[in-house]
C-alpha cells in the first residue's frame, strides 16, 4: 500500500508539473498585426541583493508565462559579495541565459546604475557588457556607457520613499538633462507594490517610456500571491514580433502597457487598441414585442474590466457602472426606445489609466 500511495503520489506531482508548464491562455490579446509581449525589467539574484539563484528567475518567468526578462543586478551594492564573488558582472544573466536556452523565455542583459537621488537608482538593459558600467564615483559616466551600447536606461522607482520620503516622483536638473539629451528614455511608473501618478505626468510630458516592474528580490509567488491568482507587474510591450530587435525598438518608441494589480496603464493610442482587441460586443436582438436590446459583450483579457457607460440610453437590469470579470461574459439589456440593428455603446474604462486622474474612454460597436 505504501509503495502504491507513493506511486500515486509521483503521478500526483508529475501531472501538477504538466499543468504548471503547459500553454497558457495569453494574458491579453495582441491588436491585429502586432506582438504583445510580456516583460519584466527590473529583477534581482543572489549576484547583488535577491535571494535567489539565477535560474529561480528564469523558472519563475516560465511559469508565469512571461516572454522576455532582464537581470539587473546592482553594479555598485553587493551585500553578498564576501560570499559569492564576481568580478565579471555578467555573470547572473550568463547563468539565466544557459537556463533558458531550450525555452521560449528571453533573457536580455541588463544592470541597475545604484545612486542616492539624483539621479536616484537607474536601469540599463539591452546592453552588451555590465562591466563597463562601473563607474563608482560618476553616475552620469555609467548613464553614457550605457547609452553607447545602445541600452534602453530608465528610472527607478522615482517615488521610492527612501528617496522620495514624500512618495512625490519629481524631477531635477540631473534629470531634465538627461532627458534633454536623450540618454533616458523610461520611467517606471510601476514598482514592485506601487503605482505614481506622478511619474506617469512626467513619462507623458517628457515623452519616455512608460513602465511597470518587479523589482523583485524574494520569490514572486509570495511577493505578488501567485498562488491565489496574483501577478507581478508586467510591461507590454507592442512589437512588431517578438525578436530582441522588434521590442528594443517599440520600447524606444514608447509603446508600452503596464498591468498592475487590476488596473491596466499606458498612453490613449495604446490602450484604445489593446481594448478594441479584448473586449468584443455581439450583435443586437430583441425579444418579441420588446424593445430593449439584449447585447453580449466579452472579456477575453486576464484582467477584469470596470466599465461605466457614457451614452444616452438606460439600462433594464444594471446600471451604468459594472464589471465584466477576467476571460467572462456580461449580458447588458439596453432600453433603445425603438428596434435598432446596431449600437454604439460609449464606455470609460475606471482601470484603464491614460493619465493623473484619467481614464481611457471609447467607443464599442455590436457586430
Amino acid at each position: 500500500m505504501l509503495d502504491l500511495n507513493r506511486g500515486l503520489g509521483s503521478l500526483v506531482f508529475a501531472l501538477i508539473s504538466v499543468l504548471i508548464y503547459a500553454q497558457q491562455e495569453p494574458f491579453f490579446r495582441s491588436p491585429e498585426g502586432l506582438s504583445l509581449v510580456s516583460t519584466d525589467l527590473h529583477i534581482h539574484t543572489v549576484f547583488s541583493d535577491g535571494a535567489v539563484w539565477p535560474n529561480i528567475r528564469v523558472d519563475e518567468a516560465l511559469r508565469e508565462g512571461l516572454d522576455l526578462i532582464s537581470i539587473t543586478d546592482h553594479l555598485e551594492y553587493q551585500p553578498h559579495q564576501a560570499d559569492i564573488p564576481h568580478p565579471n558582472r555578467n555573470r547572473s544573466y550568463d547563468i539565466a541565459r544557459d537556463h533558458a536556452k531550450d525555452s521560449e523565455l528571453t533573457v536580455i542583459k541588463g544592470a541597475e546604475i545604484t545612486r542616492s537621488m539624483p539621479p536616484g537608482h537607474i536601469n540599463a538593459v539591452f546592453i552588451r557588457d555590465v562591466n563597463k558600467l562601473l563607474f563608482p564615483d560618476d553616475a552620469k559616466a555609467a548613464i553614457l556607457e550605457a547609452n553607447k551600447q545602445d541600452g534602453f536606461v530608465f528610472w527607478n522607482h522615482p517615488n521610492w520613499e527612501a528617496q522620495r520620503p514624500d512618495g512625490i516622483a519629481r524631477l531635477e536638473p540631473l534629470h531634465k538633462e538627461l532627458i534633454k539629451k536623450k540618454l533616458l528614455h523610461g520611467i517606471e511608473v510601476v514598482n514592485f507594490t506601487t503605482f505614481s501618478e506622478e511619474a506617469m505626468t512626467i513619462a507623458l510630458e517628457n515623452d519616455l517610456t512608460i513602465v511597470g516592474t518587479s523589482d523583485v528580490h524574494g520569490l514572486t509567488t509570495w511577493d505578488f500571491r501567485i498562488s491565489e491568482g496574483g501577478h507581478r507587474p508586467i510591461t507590454f510591450v507592442l512589437s512588431k514580433n517578438k525578436s530582441v530587435e522588434a521590442v528594443k525598438k517599440a520600447l524606444f518608441a514608447g509603446k508600452t502597457m503596464v498591468w498592475f494589480k487590476d488596473i491596466i496603464i499606458g498612453r490613449e493610442e495604446h490602450l484604445s487598441k489593446i481594448i478594441k482587441a479584448n473586449l468584443t460586443a455581439s450583435s443586437i436582438s430583441y425579444n418579441k414585442d420588446e424593445i430593449i436590446a439584449k447585447v453580449k459583450l466579452k472579456n477575453h483579457a486576464a484582467t477584469p474590466f470596470h466599465l461605466s457607460y457614457k451614452g444616452l440610453y438606460t439600462f433594464h437590469e444594471d446600471s451604468s457602472v459594472f464589471i465584466i470579470p477576467p476571460h467572462g461574459e456580461k449580458t447588458i439589456l439596453v432600453k433603445t426606445l425603438e428596434r435598432k440593428t446596431s449600437l454604439e455603446l460609449p464606455f470609460e474604462l475606471l482601470n484603464g489609466i491614460t493619465g493623473a486622474k484619467k481614464h481611457l474612454t471609447f467607443s464599442l460597436l455590436t457586430q
